[in-house]
């Protein structure tokens, strides 16, 4: 049995070198790795390429990373939260690299599998498929980088696309329990790309709220198992922000009874 647990996220991530590849778990604001994320930043790492559901806000997550040019690549499905992300994609100092939704999930649940490519329905007819999408700009506004036509074949008369898997070189997820052995539970939306991203990536380091023992986790309950896995640390009840807060107005006294 291997006791995966590290003394710290700085311990942690201490070996993620300059201009390596990251798959970072979570949707949104939640479940994002913000203790790794932020060991990331203060070691002074840089030249990143990150794979993730989106990059983060401004002052948050992933965002942090971005906002003091670290992170050179994204491969990202949704970017619309972050003006920082904007401004430097379009300025021409960030490549960004979009992708559907689903196809993002399946290209890493699929490295993770060991499956180096697959076909899929989305996209085809598309830019996606056809080649063109501005990856990079210049500093002028001129399209510096496109994306390249994918091959397209048909299956039963419908096209599909061809999608390469990926298998970045490190997996940052957050969960909300795990044990020694690297097993681990994910929280409700959570779920969301941490499960894929601690398959895909070639070594993965999970941050969890709490740290229990080999056997205390029901093993259907298990979500990723601790074979993906090679570091655990403890993040405690880190901070845990709301993306987009919607209230309503209280109702007026004796109303809603």
């Amino acid at each position: 049995m291997i006791n995966k647990v590290v003394a710290s996220a700085a311990e942690a991530v201490a070996d993620i070198r300059n201009g390596a590849s990251l798959a970072v778990g979570g949707f949104g604001l939640c479940g994002i790795p913000v203790a790794l994320i932020q060991a990331l930043h203060d070691a002074g790492t840089t030249d990143l390429e990150t794979i993730s559901n989106n990059c983060g806000v401004d002052d948050w997550g992933l965002g942090v990373l971005l906002r003091d040019g670290r992170i050179r690549r994204t491969i990202s499905s949704y970017v619309g939260e972050n003006k920082e992300f904007a401004r430097q994609y379009l300025a021409g100092e960030l490549e960004v690299v979009l992708t559907p939704q689903g196809t993002l999930a399946e290209k890493l649940r699929a490295g993770g599998a060991g499956i180096p490519a697959f076909y899929t329905a989305a996209g085809v007819g598309t830019q996606v498929s056809e080649g063109g999408l501005p990856q990079k700009y210049d500093a002028e506004g001129n399209v510096a980088v496109a994306s390249e036509p994918k091959e397209v074949r048909s299956f039963g008369g419908v096209d599909y696309v061809l999608e390469e898997s990926l298998r970045p070189d490190f997996g940052l997820v957050h969960a909300w329990k795990g044990d020694r052995l690297g097993n681990l539970v994910f929280h409700v939306t959570a779920m969301n790309f941490n499960p894929l991203c601690a398959m895909a990536g070639k070594v993965t380091i999970a941050e969890v709220e709490e740290l229990v023992e080999p056997g205390e986790l029901d093993p259907q309950q298990i979500h990723t198992p601790g074979i993906f896995v090679q570091r655990v640390v403890v993040a405690g009840n880190v901070e845990k922000r709301i993306e987009k807060r919607t209230v309503s107005a209280p109702l007026p006294a004796g109303e809603g009874n």
